[in-house]
Protein backbone atom coordinates (compact mmCIF):
# COMPACT_ATOMS: atom_id res chain seq x y z
CA UNK A 1 0.00 0.00 0.00
CA UNK A 2 1.45 3.37 -1.02
CA UNK A 3 1.65 6.48 1.14
CA UNK A 4 -1.47 8.04 -0.38
CA UNK A 5 -3.53 4.98 0.46
CA UNK A 6 -2.20 5.02 4.02
CA UNK A 7 -3.37 8.62 4.36
CA UNK A 8 -6.77 7.76 2.89
CA UNK A 9 -7.27 4.80 5.21
CA UNK A 10 -6.09 6.83 8.21
CA UNK A 11 -8.57 9.61 7.49
CA UNK A 12 -11.38 7.05 7.10
CA UNK A 13 -10.32 5.37 10.34
CA UNK A 14 -10.34 8.63 12.30
CA UNK A 15 -13.66 9.67 10.77
CA UNK A 16 -15.25 6.33 11.66
CA UNK A 17 -13.76 6.51 15.16
CA UNK A 18 -15.38 9.92 15.73
CA UNK A 19 -18.75 8.83 14.31
CA UNK A 20 -18.97 5.57 16.25
CA UNK A 21 -17.64 7.02 19.51
CA UNK A 22 -20.10 9.91 19.40
CA UNK A 23 -22.99 7.61 18.58
CA UNK A 24 -22.16 4.94 21.21
CA UNK A 25 -21.71 7.54 23.98
CA UNK A 26 -24.99 9.21 23.04
CA UNK A 27 -26.76 5.84 22.81
CA UNK A 28 -25.32 4.75 26.15
CA UNK A 29 -26.51 7.89 27.95
CA UNK A 30 -29.87 8.10 26.19
CA UNK A 31 -30.92 4.44 26.06
CA UNK A 32 -28.62 1.95 27.80
CA UNK A 33 -28.67 3.85 31.10
CA UNK A 34 -31.19 6.65 30.44
CA UNK A 35 -32.77 7.85 33.71
CA UNK A 36 -31.26 5.12 35.91
CA UNK A 37 -28.87 7.47 37.71
CA UNK A 38 -27.63 4.80 40.10
CA UNK A 39 -26.37 2.89 37.08
CA UNK A 40 -23.62 5.44 36.52
CA UNK A 41 -22.56 5.17 40.17
CA UNK A 42 -22.45 1.36 40.04
CA UNK A 43 -20.33 1.32 36.86
CA UNK A 44 -17.93 4.04 38.07
CA UNK A 45 -17.42 2.23 41.39
CA UNK A 46 -16.62 -0.97 39.47
CA UNK A 47 -14.13 0.88 37.26
CA UNK A 48 -12.42 2.47 40.27
CA UNK A 49 -12.21 -0.90 42.00
CA UNK A 50 -10.63 -2.48 38.90
CA UNK A 51 -8.22 0.42 38.60
CA UNK A 52 -7.08 0.01 42.20
CA UNK A 53 -6.52 -3.72 41.67
CA UNK A 54 -4.99 -3.93 38.18
CA UNK A 55 -3.69 -0.52 37.01
CA UNK A 56 -3.30 1.82 40.02
CA UNK A 57 -0.95 4.11 38.09
CA UNK A 58 -3.93 5.52 36.13
CA UNK A 59 -5.14 8.91 37.37
CA UNK A 60 -8.74 9.38 38.56
CA UNK A 61 -9.27 11.82 35.71
CA UNK A 62 -9.27 8.94 33.20
CA UNK A 63 -11.78 6.81 35.10
CA UNK A 64 -14.74 8.00 33.06
CA UNK A 65 -17.33 5.94 31.21
CA UNK A 66 -16.94 7.99 28.01
CA UNK A 67 -13.18 7.37 27.93
CA UNK A 68 -13.65 3.62 28.34
CA UNK A 69 -16.22 3.58 25.53
CA UNK A 70 -13.91 5.57 23.25
CA UNK A 71 -10.99 3.20 23.94
CA UNK A 72 -13.24 0.21 23.27
CA UNK A 73 -14.28 1.65 19.88
CA UNK A 74 -10.61 2.29 19.05
CA UNK A 75 -9.59 -1.28 19.83
CA UNK A 76 -12.60 -2.66 17.97
CA UNK A 77 -11.77 -0.66 14.82
CA UNK A 78 -8.13 -1.73 14.97
CA UNK A 79 -9.31 -5.34 15.13
CA UNK A 80 -11.82 -4.76 12.33
CA UNK A 81 -9.23 -3.19 10.04
CA UNK A 82 -6.90 -6.11 10.72
CA UNK A 83 -9.36 -8.69 9.40
CA UNK A 84 -9.32 -9.95 5.83
CA UNK A 85 -13.07 -9.66 5.29
CA UNK A 86 -13.22 -5.94 6.06
CA UNK A 87 -11.97 -4.15 2.98
CA UNK A 88 -13.53 -1.22 1.24
CA UNK A 89 -15.78 -2.16 -1.65
CA UNK A 90 -13.83 -3.18 -4.72
CA UNK A 91 -15.90 -2.53 -7.82
CA UNK A 92 -13.55 -4.67 -9.91
CA UNK A 93 -14.73 -7.92 -8.31
CA UNK A 94 -17.64 -10.05 -9.41
CA UNK A 95 -20.87 -9.12 -7.69
CA UNK A 96 -21.52 -12.79 -6.93
CA UNK A 97 -18.32 -13.06 -4.89
CA UNK A 98 -19.73 -11.33 -1.87
CA UNK A 99 -23.17 -10.11 -0.94
CA UNK A 100 -24.32 -7.35 1.37
CA UNK A 101 -25.76 -9.71 4.00
CA UNK A 102 -22.56 -11.78 4.13
CA UNK A 103 -20.50 -8.64 4.65
CA UNK A 104 -22.91 -7.33 7.27
CA UNK A 105 -23.00 -10.64 9.13
CA UNK A 106 -19.20 -10.76 9.48
CA UNK A 107 -19.12 -7.25 10.92
CA UNK A 108 -22.11 -8.02 13.15
CA UNK A 109 -20.47 -11.08 14.69
CA UNK A 110 -17.19 -9.29 15.38
CA UNK A 111 -18.95 -6.24 16.84
CA UNK A 112 -21.32 -8.26 19.05
CA UNK A 113 -18.63 -10.51 20.45
CA UNK A 114 -16.36 -7.51 21.12
CA UNK A 115 -19.16 -5.52 22.76
CA UNK A 116 -20.27 -8.37 25.04
CA UNK A 117 -16.67 -9.08 26.05
CA UNK A 118 -16.11 -5.41 26.89
CA UNK A 119 -19.30 -5.15 28.96
CA UNK A 120 -18.44 -8.35 30.84
CA UNK A 121 -14.80 -7.50 31.55
CA UNK A 122 -15.51 -3.99 32.81
CA UNK A 123 -18.76 -4.95 34.56
CA UNK A 124 -21.16 -2.68 32.65
CA UNK A 125 -23.95 -4.82 34.11
CA UNK A 126 -26.77 -2.33 34.60
CA UNK A 127 -27.58 -1.53 30.97
CA UNK A 128 -30.92 -2.13 29.28
CA UNK A 129 -30.92 -5.56 27.59
CA UNK A 130 -33.53 -4.50 25.02
CA UNK A 131 -31.54 -1.47 23.81
CA UNK A 132 -28.34 -3.49 24.02
CA UNK A 133 -29.71 -5.96 21.48
CA UNK A 134 -30.67 -3.06 19.18
CA UNK A 135 -27.15 -1.65 19.49
CA UNK A 136 -25.69 -4.92 18.20
CA UNK A 137 -27.59 -4.39 14.92
CA UNK A 138 -27.25 -0.62 14.51
CA UNK A 139 -23.47 -0.20 14.73
CA UNK A 140 -22.63 -2.81 12.03
CA UNK A 141 -25.11 -1.05 9.75
CA UNK A 142 -23.36 2.30 10.34
CA UNK A 143 -20.01 0.68 9.56
CA UNK A 144 -21.40 -0.88 6.40
CA UNK A 145 -22.77 2.47 5.22
CA UNK A 146 -19.48 4.32 5.76
CA UNK A 147 -17.53 1.40 4.34
CA UNK A 148 -19.02 2.10 0.94
CA UNK A 149 -19.24 5.78 0.01
CA UNK A 150 -21.76 4.94 -2.70
CA UNK A 151 -24.40 4.06 -0.10
CA UNK A 152 -23.95 7.45 1.55
CA UNK A 153 -23.94 9.14 -1.86
CA UNK A 154 -27.32 7.52 -2.56
CA UNK A 155 -28.74 9.02 0.64
CA UNK A 156 -27.43 12.44 -0.44
CA UNK A 157 -29.03 12.27 -3.89
CA UNK A 158 -26.63 10.42 -6.20
CA UNK A 159 -27.81 6.84 -6.51
CA UNK A 160 -25.58 4.19 -8.03
CA UNK A 161 -28.64 2.68 -9.74
CA UNK A 162 -29.19 5.96 -11.62
CA UNK A 163 -25.73 5.87 -13.17
CA UNK A 164 -25.23 4.67 -16.75
CA UNK A 165 -22.38 3.19 -18.72
CA UNK A 166 -21.44 2.35 -22.30
CA UNK A 167 -19.24 -0.46 -23.52
CA UNK A 168 -17.00 -1.02 -26.52
CA UNK A 169 -16.46 -4.52 -27.89
CA UNK A 170 -17.93 -6.22 -24.82
CA UNK A 171 -20.32 -9.01 -25.73
CA UNK A 172 -23.61 -9.38 -23.89
CA UNK A 173 -22.59 -12.77 -22.50
CA UNK A 174 -19.17 -11.61 -21.31
CA UNK A 175 -18.32 -12.74 -17.79
CA UNK A 176 -17.12 -9.20 -17.05
CA UNK A 177 -20.70 -7.96 -17.14
CA UNK A 178 -21.00 -9.52 -13.68
CA UNK A 179 -18.48 -7.03 -12.25
CA UNK A 180 -19.86 -4.91 -9.43
CA UNK A 181 -18.98 -1.80 -11.42
CA UNK A 182 -21.55 -2.82 -14.04
CA UNK A 183 -24.11 -4.82 -12.09
CA UNK A 184 -25.90 -1.87 -10.49
CA UNK A 185 -25.56 0.57 -13.37
CA UNK A 186 -27.64 0.73 -16.55
CA UNK A 187 -26.02 -0.20 -19.87
CA UNK A 188 -26.90 2.42 -22.51
CA UNK A 189 -25.17 0.93 -25.52
CA UNK A 190 -22.48 -1.48 -26.68
CA UNK A 191 -20.43 -0.08 -29.56
CA UNK A 192 -18.35 -2.06 -32.01
CA UNK A 193 -14.92 -0.51 -32.16
CA UNK A 194 -12.30 -1.08 -34.81
CA UNK A 195 -9.19 -1.57 -32.68
CA UNK A 196 -7.03 -0.55 -35.63
CA UNK A 197 -8.79 2.83 -35.74
CA UNK A 198 -9.70 4.09 -32.28
CA UNK A 199 -10.55 7.63 -33.40
CA UNK A 200 -14.26 6.78 -33.73
CA UNK A 201 -14.32 6.20 -29.96
CA UNK A 202 -14.27 9.96 -29.28
CA UNK A 203 -17.21 10.76 -31.57
CA UNK A 204 -19.22 7.79 -30.26
CA UNK A 205 -18.86 8.96 -26.66
CA UNK A 206 -19.49 12.64 -27.36
CA UNK A 207 -22.49 12.10 -29.63
CA UNK A 208 -24.26 9.86 -27.12
CA UNK A 209 -23.33 12.08 -24.15
CA UNK A 210 -25.13 14.99 -25.84
CA UNK A 211 -28.33 12.93 -25.63
CA UNK A 212 -27.89 10.75 -22.58
CA UNK A 213 -26.18 10.74 -19.20
CA UNK A 214 -22.95 8.71 -19.18
CA UNK A 215 -20.99 7.99 -15.98
CA UNK A 216 -18.77 5.11 -16.99
CA UNK A 217 -16.98 4.05 -20.19
CA UNK A 218 -15.79 0.45 -20.56
CA UNK A 219 -13.46 -0.54 -23.40
CA UNK A 220 -12.39 -4.07 -24.26
CA UNK A 221 -8.96 -3.59 -25.84
CA UNK A 222 -8.37 -7.31 -26.24
CA UNK A 223 -4.72 -7.75 -27.33
CA UNK A 224 -3.93 -4.02 -27.45
CA UNK A 225 -1.92 -2.74 -24.48
CA UNK A 226 -1.13 0.82 -25.60
CA UNK A 227 -3.37 3.67 -26.67
CA UNK A 228 -2.61 6.50 -29.10
CA UNK A 229 -1.69 9.60 -27.13
CA UNK A 230 -4.71 11.49 -28.47
CA UNK A 231 -7.09 8.77 -27.24
CA UNK A 232 -5.34 8.47 -23.88
CA UNK A 233 -5.45 12.23 -23.31
CA UNK A 234 -9.11 12.30 -24.27
CA UNK A 235 -10.01 9.55 -21.78
CA UNK A 236 -8.02 11.24 -19.00
CA UNK A 237 -9.73 14.59 -19.66
CA UNK A 238 -13.16 13.03 -19.94
CA UNK A 239 -13.69 13.30 -16.17
CA UNK A 240 -15.59 10.03 -16.08
CA UNK A 241 -14.89 6.57 -14.75
CA UNK A 242 -12.96 4.50 -17.32
CA UNK A 243 -12.46 0.73 -17.27
CA UNK A 244 -10.05 -0.87 -19.73
CA UNK A 245 -10.09 -4.66 -20.24
CA UNK A 246 -7.06 -6.14 -21.99
CA UNK A 247 -5.16 -9.38 -22.46
CA UNK A 248 -1.92 -7.61 -21.57
CA UNK A 249 -1.07 -5.01 -18.98
CA UNK A 250 -1.85 -1.54 -20.38
CA UNK A 251 1.11 0.83 -20.74
CA UNK A 252 0.31 4.55 -20.55
CA UNK A 253 2.13 7.59 -21.91
CA UNK A 254 1.07 9.74 -18.94
CA UNK A 255 1.74 9.38 -15.25
CA UNK A 256 -1.65 8.74 -13.71
CA UNK A 257 -3.44 7.25 -10.74
CA UNK A 258 -5.04 3.94 -11.66
CA UNK A 259 -6.18 0.67 -10.18
CA UNK A 260 -5.12 -2.60 -11.77
CA UNK A 261 -6.57 -6.05 -11.16
CA UNK A 262 -5.76 -9.35 -12.85
CA UNK A 263 -9.03 -11.23 -13.13
CA UNK A 264 -10.21 -14.12 -15.28
CA UNK A 265 -6.99 -14.10 -17.37
CA UNK A 266 -7.40 -10.39 -18.20
CA UNK A 267 -6.06 -7.11 -16.90
CA UNK A 268 -8.62 -4.63 -15.62
CA UNK A 269 -7.36 -1.04 -15.46
CA UNK A 270 -9.66 1.40 -13.70
CA UNK A 271 -9.30 5.19 -13.97
CA UNK A 272 -11.69 7.17 -11.81
CA UNK A 273 -11.41 10.70 -13.18
CA UNK A 274 -14.87 11.66 -11.96
CA UNK A 275 -13.66 14.55 -9.80
CA UNK A 276 -16.96 14.85 -7.90
CA UNK A 277 -17.46 11.28 -6.80
CA UNK A 278 -17.33 9.25 -3.59
CA UNK A 279 -16.10 11.13 -0.53
CA UNK A 280 -15.49 14.30 -2.58
CA UNK A 281 -19.10 14.29 -3.71
CA UNK A 282 -20.34 13.60 -0.17
CA UNK A 283 -18.40 16.54 1.30
CA UNK A 284 -19.58 18.86 -1.48
CA UNK A 285 -23.20 17.78 -0.97
CA UNK A 286 -23.01 18.30 2.79
CA UNK A 287 -21.61 21.80 2.26
CA UNK A 288 -24.31 22.55 -0.32
CA UNK A 289 -27.12 21.34 1.94
CA UNK A 290 -25.95 23.22 5.03
CA UNK A 291 -25.31 26.54 3.26
CA UNK A 292 -28.48 26.24 1.14
CA UNK A 293 -30.57 25.74 4.25
CA UNK A 294 -29.07 28.88 5.81
CA UNK A 295 -29.65 30.91 2.61
CA UNK A 296 -33.24 29.66 2.29
CA UNK A 297 -33.95 30.58 5.92
CA UNK A 298 -32.42 34.07 5.66
CA UNK A 299 -34.04 34.87 2.30
CA UNK A 300 -37.48 33.44 3.07
CA UNK A 301 -39.10 36.89 3.47
CA UNK A 302 -37.48 38.02 0.18
CA UNK A 303 -38.70 34.88 -1.60
CA UNK A 304 -42.26 35.48 -0.41
CA UNK A 305 -42.17 39.15 -1.51
CA UNK A 306 -40.82 38.22 -4.96
CA UNK A 307 -43.58 35.64 -5.41
CA UNK A 308 -46.23 38.18 -4.47
CA UNK A 309 -44.70 40.79 -6.80
CA UNK A 310 -44.64 38.46 -9.83
CA UNK A 311 -48.20 37.36 -9.14
CA UNK A 312 -49.33 41.00 -8.97
CA UNK A 313 -47.32 42.12 -12.02
CA UNK A 314 -48.08 39.31 -14.48
CA UNK A 315 -50.20 36.70 -12.73
CA UNK A 316 -49.40 33.04 -12.36
CA UNK A 317 -47.29 30.95 -12.51
CA UNK A 318 -44.70 32.48 -10.22
CA UNK A 319 -42.15 29.74 -10.86
CA UNK A 320 -41.10 28.29 -14.18
CA UNK A 321 -39.27 25.09 -15.02
CA UNK A 322 -36.64 25.01 -17.74
CA UNK A 323 -35.21 21.76 -19.03
CA UNK A 324 -31.45 21.99 -18.53
CA UNK A 325 -28.51 19.59 -18.79
CA UNK A 326 -26.59 18.71 -15.64
CA UNK A 327 -24.06 16.25 -14.25
CA UNK A 328 -22.81 13.77 -16.87
CA UNK A 329 -25.57 14.83 -19.26
CA UNK A 330 -28.53 14.35 -16.89
CA UNK A 331 -31.54 16.39 -18.04
CA UNK A 332 -33.48 18.04 -15.21
CA UNK A 333 -36.03 20.78 -14.57
CA UNK A 334 -34.34 23.94 -13.29
CA UNK A 335 -36.52 26.28 -11.24
CA UNK A 336 -36.54 30.06 -11.62
CA UNK A 337 -38.76 32.96 -10.67
CA UNK A 338 -40.56 33.95 -13.84
CA UNK A 339 -39.28 37.28 -15.18
CA UNK A 340 -40.65 36.93 -18.72
CA UNK A 341 -44.13 36.78 -20.14
CA UNK A 342 -45.72 33.33 -20.25
CA UNK A 343 -44.26 30.96 -22.91
CA UNK A 344 -41.48 33.42 -23.77
CA UNK A 345 -39.01 30.60 -24.30
CA UNK A 346 -41.05 29.48 -27.30
CA UNK A 347 -40.17 32.80 -28.97
CA UNK A 348 -36.43 32.12 -28.67
CA UNK A 349 -36.11 30.93 -32.27
CA UNK A 350 -37.91 33.97 -33.69
CA UNK A 351 -35.58 36.29 -31.74
CA UNK A 352 -32.44 34.48 -32.84
CA UNK A 353 -31.26 37.44 -34.93
CA UNK A 354 -31.13 39.61 -31.78
CA UNK A 355 -28.82 37.20 -30.00
CA UNK A 356 -25.64 39.01 -28.95
CA UNK A 357 -23.61 35.82 -29.13
CA UNK A 358 -23.22 33.80 -32.33
CA UNK A 359 -22.09 30.56 -30.70
CA UNK A 360 -23.71 28.70 -27.81
CA UNK A 361 -24.94 31.35 -25.36
CA UNK A 362 -28.32 32.94 -26.04
CA UNK A 363 -28.55 36.49 -24.59
CA UNK A 364 -30.45 39.54 -25.87
CA UNK A 365 -29.87 43.15 -24.90
CA UNK A 366 -33.14 44.71 -23.62
CA UNK A 367 -34.97 41.42 -24.11
CA UNK A 368 -38.60 42.24 -25.11
CA UNK A 369 -39.83 39.08 -23.41
CA UNK A 370 -39.08 40.47 -19.91
CA UNK A 371 -42.02 42.12 -18.12
CA UNK A 372 -41.63 45.36 -16.14
CA UNK A 373 -39.82 44.69 -12.87
CA UNK A 374 -38.38 41.42 -14.11
CA UNK A 375 -35.19 43.16 -15.18
CA UNK A 376 -34.53 44.14 -11.56
CA UNK A 377 -34.85 40.54 -10.38
CA UNK A 378 -32.46 39.36 -13.10
CA UNK A 379 -30.02 42.20 -12.47
CA UNK A 380 -29.36 40.99 -8.93
CA UNK A 381 -29.90 37.28 -9.72
CA UNK A 382 -32.91 37.13 -7.40
CA UNK A 383 -34.74 35.07 -10.01
CA UNK A 384 -32.24 32.28 -9.36
CA UNK A 385 -33.24 31.74 -5.71
CA UNK A 386 -35.67 28.89 -6.49
CA UNK A 387 -32.69 26.88 -7.72
CA UNK A 388 -32.07 26.13 -4.06
CA UNK A 389 -34.76 23.48 -4.69
CA UNK A 390 -32.49 21.93 -7.33
CA UNK A 391 -29.61 22.01 -4.85
CA UNK A 392 -31.68 20.22 -2.22
CA UNK A 393 -32.66 17.62 -4.81
CA UNK A 394 -29.03 17.02 -5.77
CA UNK A 395 -29.45 18.19 -9.38
CA UNK A 396 -27.33 21.30 -8.85
CA UNK A 397 -24.67 22.63 -6.54
CA UNK A 398 -24.23 26.12 -5.15
CA UNK A 399 -21.04 26.40 -7.21
CA UNK A 400 -20.37 25.09 -10.71
CA UNK A 401 -20.81 25.93 -14.40
CA UNK A 402 -24.25 27.32 -15.23
CA UNK A 403 -26.57 24.60 -16.66
CA UNK A 404 -27.49 25.24 -20.29
CA UNK A 405 -30.32 24.07 -22.53
CA UNK A 406 -30.10 20.78 -24.39
CA UNK A 407 -29.99 22.59 -27.73
CA UNK A 408 -26.95 24.50 -26.47
CA UNK A 409 -25.25 21.27 -25.39
CA UNK A 410 -25.52 19.86 -28.91
CA UNK A 411 -23.13 22.61 -30.05
CA UNK A 412 -20.38 21.70 -27.54
CA UNK A 413 -17.08 20.50 -28.97
CA UNK A 414 -15.12 17.58 -27.51
CA UNK A 415 -13.27 19.68 -24.95
CA UNK A 416 -16.28 21.65 -23.76
CA UNK A 417 -18.25 18.43 -23.12
CA UNK A 418 -16.16 18.22 -19.94
CA UNK A 419 -18.31 20.93 -18.34
CA UNK A 420 -21.06 18.30 -18.00
CA UNK A 421 -18.91 16.23 -15.67
CA UNK A 422 -19.26 18.45 -12.61
CA UNK A 423 -22.45 19.52 -10.88
CA UNK A 424 -23.89 22.70 -12.42
CA UNK A 425 -24.19 25.62 -10.03
CA UNK A 426 -25.94 28.84 -9.11
CA UNK A 427 -22.64 30.68 -9.21
CA UNK A 428 -19.11 30.05 -10.42
CA UNK A 429 -15.84 31.56 -11.57
CA UNK A 430 -17.59 33.29 -14.46
CA UNK A 431 -20.11 34.96 -12.16
CA UNK A 432 -17.46 36.46 -9.87
CA UNK A 433 -15.17 37.56 -12.72
CA UNK A 434 -17.14 38.55 -15.80
CA UNK A 435 -20.87 38.11 -15.24
CA UNK A 436 -22.03 40.13 -18.23
CA UNK A 437 -19.79 38.65 -20.88
CA UNK A 438 -21.33 37.74 -24.24
CA UNK A 439 -18.26 35.83 -25.44
CA UNK A 440 -18.51 32.09 -25.38
CA UNK A 441 -14.72 31.78 -25.20
CA UNK A 442 -14.80 33.52 -21.82
CA UNK A 443 -17.39 31.02 -20.56
CA UNK A 444 -15.20 28.21 -21.83
CA UNK A 445 -12.10 29.63 -20.13
CA UNK A 446 -13.69 29.93 -16.69
CA UNK A 447 -15.54 26.60 -16.90
CA UNK A 448 -12.35 24.72 -17.79
CA UNK A 449 -10.39 26.57 -15.10
CA UNK A 450 -13.00 25.58 -12.52
CA UNK A 451 -12.96 21.92 -13.57
CA UNK A 452 -9.15 21.72 -13.62
CA UNK A 453 -8.75 23.40 -10.22
CA UNK A 454 -11.90 22.21 -8.46
CA UNK A 455 -11.78 21.79 -4.70
CA UNK A 456 -14.08 22.49 -1.77
CA UNK A 457 -11.88 25.44 -0.84
CA UNK A 458 -12.36 26.92 -4.33
CA UNK A 459 -16.15 26.51 -3.95
CA UNK A 460 -16.05 28.29 -0.62
CA UNK A 461 -13.99 31.20 -2.01
CA UNK A 462 -16.44 31.62 -4.91
CA UNK A 463 -19.39 31.66 -2.50
CA UNK A 464 -17.74 34.38 -0.42
CA UNK A 465 -17.08 36.56 -3.48
CA UNK A 466 -20.48 36.09 -5.15
CA UNK A 467 -22.53 38.68 -3.18
CA UNK A 468 -20.08 41.50 -3.94
CA UNK A 469 -19.82 40.50 -7.60
CA UNK A 470 -23.59 40.88 -8.01
CA UNK A 471 -23.54 44.50 -6.88
CA UNK A 472 -20.23 45.33 -8.49
CA UNK A 473 -21.01 44.05 -11.97
CA UNK A 474 -24.76 44.66 -12.08
CA UNK A 475 -25.26 41.32 -13.72
CA UNK A 476 -28.40 40.45 -15.62
CA UNK A 477 -27.97 36.74 -14.96
CA UNK A 478 -28.36 33.89 -17.41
Amino acid sequence: MNFKNYIKYSVRFIFLQIILTSFVIYYFDRYLINEYVDGYVIIINSLIEDRNRFYPFINDFFIKIDIYLALFILLFLITLYSTKFFTYVNELTFSIDRKFFDEYLNIYLLWTSSLMTFLFLFRFSVVSRYYLVLLTFVVPFIIQVFRNTELLSTVLGRSLNDERFITFNLSNDSVFRNLRIMTFRKNLNNFSLDLNNLNTLISDIDNLNKKEKINLVIINLKKINTLPKEIEDYLLNLNKKILLISDKKVVFNNLLIKKEVYLNSSYLTYLNNDIQYGSRYILKRIMDLVISFVIAFLFLPVIVLIALFISYRDGLPVLIKQRRVGLHGLAFDMYKFRTMYVDSHLKRESLKDLNKNDEVIFKIQNDPRIFKGGEFLRKFSLDELPQLINVFKGEMSLVGPRPLFKEDTKMFDTNYMRRLNVLPGLTGLLQINDRNTDEFNVWYQYDMEYINQWSLLLDFKILLKTPMSIFKNNSKGL
